[in-house]
C-alpha cells in the first residue's frame, strides 16, 4: 500500500485545477481528480502517470455526495483537498434567472462548504491535513458591477479564513487562494470577453499554484499571488469607497464587460 500524501483536486481538467494536479503530482502526492468531463480527466491521469480519477458535477447533490464519501472514507486518507471548481456568469444580476444563480452558488459555495466539511473530522482527527479554497480577488470588493460572482467569492475567502483560525490548533491548515486574472478557460466558458484586459494583468495558472503553496506552507490563512494584485487588494480594502466604485465601473468597460 502507498505511503505517499494524497491530494484532491476539484475543476482538475483545466487552467488552475490541473496547475495543482501537475504540482502536487511533481511534489510526490498520489492524486484523486474530479471533473465532470470523464475522458479529460482520464487523459490528464495518464499524462501524470496515474491517478484516481473522479467524475463528478459538484453542482448536483450526487456530485457533491460521491466526493464527500470518498473524502471522508477512512481507508483511503486525503492528506490535501483543493476546492478549485467554480463558474462565473456573464449576464448582470437584473437579467439572470433564479436557476443561473442557484447554480452558480451550489458550485461556488455550496460544493466547497460541502467539501471542507466531509474532509475535516479525518484531518483533524489525524492532526494534520491542507484544505486550498480558491477563491478571487474580486471577493475583496464590489469589483465587477452586475455580478453576483465576486460574492460569491466573498463567502470563499471568509470561510477559509475562519476555519482556518479554528483549526489550525488541530494541525489542519485552510487557506483561500485569492489570484487575479489567470490564463485559463475559465473565462471563455462563461462567455465573457477578456480581449481588452491588457496584458501584463495576466497571471500564469503555474505560478498562481507555487505561490499559493508556499503560503499556505508559511501558515497563511489567505494568499494573493503576484505584486500587483497585493496593491490591488490593498487599495480596496483601505481606499474611499467612492473611488473603488467608480475604479470598478472602469474596469468593467475596459475589460469588455458592459451591462448587455
Amino acid at each position: 500500500m502507498s505511503q505517499r500524501p494524497v491530494a484532491l483536486v476539484t475543476g482538475a481538467t483545466a487552467g488552475i485545477g490541473a496547475a495543482f494536479a501537475r504540482e502536487l503530482a511533481a511534489e510526490g502526492h498520489d492524486l484523486v481528480l474530479v471533473a465532470r468531463d470523464a475522458v479529460r480527466l482520464e487523459a490528464l491521469a495518464a499524462e501524470l502517470g496515474g491517478a484516481e480519477v473522479l467524475p463528478a458535477d459538484l453542482s448536483t447533490p450526487e456530485g457533491c455526495d460521491l466526493v464527500a464519501a470518498r473524502l471522508a472514507d477512512p481507508g483511503r486518507p486525503v492528506d490535501v483537498l483543493v476546492n478549485n471548481a467554480g463558474m462565473s456568469l456573464n449576464t448582470p444580476f437584473p437579467r439572470s434567472t433564479v436557476d443561473q444563480e442557484e447554480l452558480l452558488l451550489r458550485l461556488n459555495v455550496h460544493a466547497v462548504m460541502r467539501l471542507t466539511l466531509a474532509a475535516l473530522p479525518a484531518m483533524t482527527a489525524r492532526g494534520r491535513g491542507d484544505i486550498i479554497n480558491v477563491s478571487s480577488v474580486s471577493g475583496f470588493a464590489a469589483m465587477m458591477p452586475g455580478s453576483t460572482y465576486p460574492a460569491s467569492k466573498a463567502w470563499v475567502t471568509n470561510f477559509s479564513e475562519s476555519t482556518g483560525q479554528l483549526v489550525r490548533s488541530k494541525g489542519v491548515r485552510v487557506m483561500a487562494l485569492c489570484p487575479g486574472y489567470t490564463r485559463t478557460e475559465f473565462h471563455d466558458r462563461a462567455g465573457i470577453d477578456m480581449s481588452k484586459t491588457p496584458p501584463w494583468l495576466w497571471l500564469d495558472a503555474g505560478r498562481v499554484v507555487r505561490d499559493g503553496l508556499r503560503d499556505l506552507r508559511k501558515g497563511k490563512l489567505v494568499s494573493v499571488p503576484d505584486w500587483k494584485y497585493k496593491m490591488v487588494v490593498f487599495g480596496v480594502r483601505h481606499a474611499p469607497q467612492g473611488l473603488v466604485r467608480r475604479v470598478a465601473g472602469g474596469t468593467r468597460r475596459r475589460i469588455g464587460r458592459g451591462d448587455h
